[in-house]
């Protein structure tokens, strides 16, 4: 049986509500909550609070209460697993001292505890090497704990615009829940249902004048659930969910993920060293000026830049859908799910180099002159 209309309904005006009353009282808080003007990702102005983490997360509990009957009993283990990646996040989000290595190896705590409350942990990926590899159940878990930690970092790294993170979470939650869907999994599917309804009631105080944000907290969290969610539709269904099913619907923050790395690497930066080069900075920076409407552009900057902001996530939503109804379409097809990963990571690689370097490339052979 689905959620009830009047329980996400219930859900989302929970996390409405807590995260208008953070932003109500953000006076009183700021000095803790607000996020730091300095950065080089920069590009919002005033004093945002950014745990909004929170209100999700008392939100998906009211929603565990309100639709106990026996069968939310797996979503309560998932809260309780992602405690240690929420609770290192909102210890970066009040303190700023929380370093990533120390928020990275919290999420990775929590899915090693996901794997021992709920016995779920990727024990196959279609490798036949690497599968081998993975009857050995420490070998899973650890495996599936990194996997698990990459996710989450990768939600946090695009946390950068209003709407960005938490609309590609929608996204990607909305692909996974319709691959449960397809296996008659109405528990997964109840539980995307659940989390999305927390998830949007946050995302409208945050798209698109984003009053406030997920922070650190709130990214980790949402990715960790996220990537938990793939973990069990793949241990669930192994005869009929490809993982590269999985990894093409979450493809986009991974993609970026891997990109920054690299470049951070072949720049001689730490790969934990923050920038402006990411593909959504030069969305805002190069793409967003060139086909909004002067007007509105003009209205925008006048509004100071919060529009602006607000008109990059659309873009990277697309990039995002994409993949996903891919992975859906695809799902029991690994060949054709790897075909469309590889495709979609030269689409990215055109994308940036264009934006980067006004020129189309692929694999960094310049196709024109112009």
């Amino acid at each position: 049986m689905l959620v009830s209309h009047a329980t996400w309904i219930a859900i989302l005006f929970v996390s409405l509500c807590v995260t208008l009353l953070v932003v109500l009282t953000t006076r009183w808080h700021s000095m803790v909550t607000a996020d730091s003007l300095a950065g080089v990702q920069k590009v919002h102005v005033g004093h945002t609070p950014r745990v909004g983490g929170l209100g999700i997360y008392v939100a998906l509990w009211a929603g565990v209460l309100l639709v106990d009957d026996g069968q939310e009993h797996l979503l309560k283990l998932l809260l309780l697993s992602a405690l240690p990646a929420l609770g290192f996040g909102l210890m970066e989000d009040l303190t700023k001292r929380v370093g990533i290595k120390a928020r990275l190896l919290a999420t990775m705590a929590s899915g090693v505890l996901a794997w021992w409350l709920t016995g779920y942990a990727l024990w196959r990926l279609d490798i036949p090497f690497v599968d081998a590899l993975l009857t050995y159940a420490p070998i899973a878990v650890i495996f599936t704990a990194f996997a698990v930690g990459g996710v989450a970092n990768a939600i946090n790294l695009i946390d950068g615009f209003n709407g960005l993170a938490s609309g590609t979470l929608l996204i990607c939650l909305a692909a996974l829940g319709a691959l449960a869907a397809t296996q008659s999994d109405w528990m997964l599917v109840r539980m995307t249902i659940l989390i999305g309804a927390a998830t949007l009631g946050f995302f409208l105080m945050n798209f698109p004048m984003g009053k406030i944000f997920l922070g650190d907290g709130g990214a980790y969290m949402l990715g960790f659930l996220l990537a938990w969610i793939a973990v069990m539709l793949s241990a669930r269904h192994p005869e009929t969910i490809s993982p590269a099913a999985i990894l093409l619907i979450c493809s986009y923050p991974v993609l970026e993920t891997v990109f920054s790395m690299f470049r951070r690497l072949r720049r001689g930066h730490g790969v934990d060293q923050p920038d402006r080069l990411h593909l959504h900075s030069l969305v805002y920076r190069r793409l967003v000026p060139k086909i909004v409407p002067n007007r509105l552009l003009a209205y925008c900057r006048v509004r100071n830049g919060v529009l602006c902001n607000a008109a990059t996530a659309p873009f990277m939503w697309l990039f995002c859908a994409v993949p996903a109804i891919l992975g859906v379409l695809f799902h029991s097809n690994t060949l054709a799910c790897w075909v469309s990963l590889a495709l979609v990571a030269i689409a990215y690689d055109m994308l940036y180099r264009r934006l980067s370097q006004f020129k189309w490339t692929i694999l960094g052979i310049k196709l024109s002159a112009r």
